[in-house]
């Protein structure tokens, strides 16, 4: 049976699982200020084109902060399982990760869902990495 013990520099693994967790409280801010510009009362999810004006900026922001979201799970398990065995890089990818979902948010929240791409589009990237950082740590435990 293999043996997995924590390094202490998993501690920063965590840490950058935290700053994600920030990323997201700015990001549902962010959707709280929009509801608030745009006049879209909770609990509409999306605003309607042809009952409102500015329902494409809302939206932006919104899918902005709720695409983050869907993806949420898939980096909290990759960066935590990758970073068992390669604490450092999967701070690394984490970071970058970070980086670019934050473009990704305020460059959809622009209004234009192209901008999201300039630099948010990166963060596939680092959730590639995370997949092989997790990958090689199964492959540890099956050997």
């Amino acid at each position: 049976m293999a043996t997995v013990e924590l390094h202490k520099e998993f501690g920063w693994v965590v840490a950058v699982l935290v700053l994600y967790v920030i990323l997201n409280t700015y990001m549902f801010i962010q959707v709280y200020v929009a509801r608030k510009k745009y006049n879209v009362p909770y609990p509409t999810l999306y605003a309607i084109e042809s009952e409102n004006p500015n329902a494409k900026l809302f939206n932006c922001v919104q899918r902005g902060h709720q695409n983050s979201l869907e993806m949420m799970p898939i980096f909290f398990v990759l960066l935590l399982l990758g970073g068992v065995q390669h604490p450092w890089i999967s701070v690394g990818f984490g970071l970058f990760y970070v980086v670019t979902r934050f473009f990704y948010f305020t460059g959809y929240s622009t209004g234009n869902p192209d901008n999201r791409l300039q630099i948010g589009e990166w963060n596939l990237l680092a959730l590639l990495g995370h997949l092989a950082l997790t990958m090689s740590f199964g492959i540890h435990l099956l050997t």
